[in-house]
């Protein structure tokens, strides 16, 4: 597709858009114009036909003016008593002339003494106007013609009347048609126009108010025609000579920002192809000048961002290729987009035939029964919701043996993953023999130390069960030592079981109904020798009755036996233990609470430093003689978090409240698992 030019464009859009407003204004010029004529010329009719109709009426008014006039004269009484008609005919006819009628006449017992005028039916006029003496009726002439006449009795000869008349003729017409302005015409009701582009039509009624005629007053077209042609003439030469000094414009401004505008974008061409180097030429102009100016300052920036970038890129190169661990980076569908050269050592392959293959065929992750976990246990994915992520991982070597290592992933960044792996194969192996040696000697040492506590428990019985025995107060005291050492050593071993279980992650828990006031039954019954040692008192006060929960007895029986040896080792001499506990919320929340030190703001919420791995009293003032490795907390709580749970501690006066809540077993999660 051709490309139009800048110069090109700006005369068109100029031009176009000057001429589509002119054409736009001049549209709705002449639009207005003539709705404004028509408006004019129809105002103009209806003002000539209203002053040719209040024109007539004003002329029946005259005629009965004229009529009362004749009427009341003295002289037409004088002239009829003489019997001088050819004097009366004299008068009546200079009255008719001054007064404007068409005629007029005296009658006597209903026949004429004396006629000014065109011969009317003057009897039938006075019997038309008798009912309305002194006012104008609108009446038929003989020859079909309207005329007013009027009637009033003589004032000065009893039993005479004065008839006066007026035609509505041509003459009386033209007269009209001057006094409006306009042509007018008087024309009987079925006559009527009705029609026309500026004819105003009102109706002319008599006394009783009834139709007689209309009056029409007429404008003609064409002169308006003529107007609104010139108007538009005008205006088309107009919208010509704008167009004409548009398109000129136009070019003048054209031929002055092309140029400028040609050599900024040569320049941005250059920029865009890689070309640093050339600076952006100088325009005229305060708006190109100052585009130009920006155009340079980014060029420079953009030189040095470059010349940055470069250096960051080589002390990257630098550092990816000289650390151990390898680096891989994958986009969205997890193609590998990346590889170090520690990477592909590791992963057994060349760096380009990895690059833009799926990472798990790169990999060859080996997970549980043989199948590659890249849909369900991908680190990647998980690292895209949850943040960075670490897994360990085997896999499988193009010679068939299988290298453990470690995968940490980080959290996306514009559609790149960046993995680090390490090699964890020898780490590995340690690991697993030094988790076999202590499941080897924790193994060892529980079974004699099982066997010692049921021979110490069965010498106790026998020994207590006399009488005489029970003075030998130093028997008793070693037999309770001995029980008491036993008791220790099988906790120890216990937290040292369950930490190497949590670190393999074979720290299962079996979902099956619990009873906690078993469960704490048998803790208590576990750690009396201990509390009777320091002669400390234990309190137990549970609510009735307790709602089963969901879990692993014997775990929840280590996490008591715990919280009990804990309190029992940071709690003063001859002090009180105890064990509360309420139901909240479909929860039951134990707790264990002892009169010791207490424990600090900071360790007080789940989570804190108390409940860290091989961290020993933290924040207390004084720490017992038999402090313990720092395991016993750090498992309390992870096996209730494992049962869906939540252990704090707070400081409760002078002593410290370890506080669980566990979930409670509902009736039907039992029917699921059952099912």
């Amino acid at each position: 597709m051709r490309r139009v030019r800048l110069g090109t464009l700006l005369i068109g859009v100029n031009t176009g858009l000057v001429l589509l407003a002119v054409v736009a204004v001049a549209f709705a010029a002449a639009r207005l114009v003539a709705r404004l004529a028509d408006e004019q010329a129809q105002a103009r009719v209806g003002l000539a036909g209203r002053s040719a109709l209040a024109a007539v009426e004003r002329s029946g008014g005259d005629v009965a003016t004229s009529t009362h006039l004749l009427a009341e004269r003295p002289t037409v009484g004088r002239l009829l008593a003489a019997g001088d008609a050819a004097g009366l005919g004299s008068f009546l006819d200079r009255f008719r002339s001054t007064s404007r009628l068409s005629a007029c006449a005296v009658l006597i017992a209903g026949k004429p003494a004396a006629v000014s005028g065109p011969p009317l039916p003057w009897a039938d006029l006075l019997r038309s106007t008798a009912s309305s003496p002194g006012l104008p009726v609108l009446l038929h002439g003989p020859a079909g013609d309207l005329l007013f006449a009027a009637s009033a009795p003589l004032v000065f000869h009893p039993g005479g009347a004065a008839v006066t008349a007026l035609r509505l003729d041509a003459a009386f017409v033209r007269g009209i048609s001057q006094q409006a302005g306009l042509p007018v015409a008087i024309v009987p009701e079925a006559q009527a126009k009705r029609a026309g582009a500026y004819v105003a039509v009102l109706t002319l009624r008599d006394r009783a108010g009834s139709p007689v005629a209309v009056v029409e007053a007429s404008l003609p077209e064409g002169p308006i025609r003529a107007s609104r042609a010139r108007f538009e003439r005008a205006l088309f030469f107009a919208t010509l000579l704008v167009g004409a000094v548009a398109s000129l414009s136009g070019w003048v401004i054209s031929r002055r920002l092309a140029g400028p505008v040609q050599s900024l974008t040569s320049a941005a061409a250059k920029i865009g192809r890689g070309d640093l180097a050339t600076p952006i030429p100088r325009v005229p102009g305060a708006e190109l000048g100052t585009l130009a100016a920006t155009m340079e300052e980014t060029r420079r920036r953009l030189l040095r961002l470059t010349s940055e970038l470069r250096r960051r890129q080589a002390e990257g190169e630098a550092i990816l290729t000289g650390i151990v661990e390898g680096v891989m980076s994958v986009d969205r569908d997890r193609r590998i987009g990346y590889l170090n050269p520690q990477a592909a050592r590791l992963l057994g392959v060349r760096p380009e035939q990895a690059l833009g293959r799926f990472c798990g065929d790169v990999l060859r992750p080996v997970g549980p029964d043989g199948v590659r976990p890249c849909e369900e246990h991908c680190p990647i994915l998980h690292a895209r919701f949850r943040g960075a992520t670490r897994a360990t991982e085997r896999l499988r070597q193009p010679d068939g043996t299988q290298r453990v290592v470690v995968i940490t992933s980080a959290p996306p960044a514009e559609d790149q993953q960046f993995l680090v792996i390490s090699d964890e194969t020898e780490t590995e192996a340690v690991r697993r023999l030094r988790d076999a040696v202590l499941a080897n000697i924790s193994h060892e040492l529980k079974t004699p130390l099982a066997a010692q506590r049921a021979s110490i428990e069965l010498l106790r019985e026998q020994l207590l069960g006399g009488g005489a025995m029970r003075e030998g107060a130093g028997v008793r005291h070693l037999l309770l030592s001995l029980e008491r050492g036993g008791l220790r050593l099988t906790q120890l071993i216990d937290n040292l079981l369950e930490n190497v279980r949590i670190e393999a992650g074979q720290a299962s828990i079996r979902s099956r109904p619990v009873a906690l006031d078993e469960v704490v039954e048998e803790a208590v019954e576990m750690t009396a020798p201990l509390l009777a040692q320091r002669g400390q008192r234990l309190e137990v006060e549970l609510p009735y009755p307790l709602p089963a929960v969901e879990g692993d007895a014997p775990r929840l029986t280590q996490v008591f036996v715990n919280l009990l040896a804990n309190a029992n080792k940071f709690a003063p001499a001859d002090s009180t233990v105890r064990i509360g506990g309420e139901v909240v919320e479909a929860a039951v929340c134990l707790w264990v609470e002892d009169e010791g030190p207490g424990v600090a703001d900071e360790e007080s919420l789940a989570g804190g430093s108390l409940f860290e791995r091989f961290v020993r009293a933290p924040g207390r003032t004084e720490e017992p003689e038999q402090s313990g490795m720092g395991l016993g907390l750090w498992i309390v709580q992870s096996i209730v978090e494992r049962h869906g749970g939540r252990v704090e501690a707070r400081r409760e006066g002078a002593g410290t409240r370890i506080r669980v809540t566990l979930p409670a077993w509902q009736a039907g999660e039992q029917a699921e698992a059952t099912a």
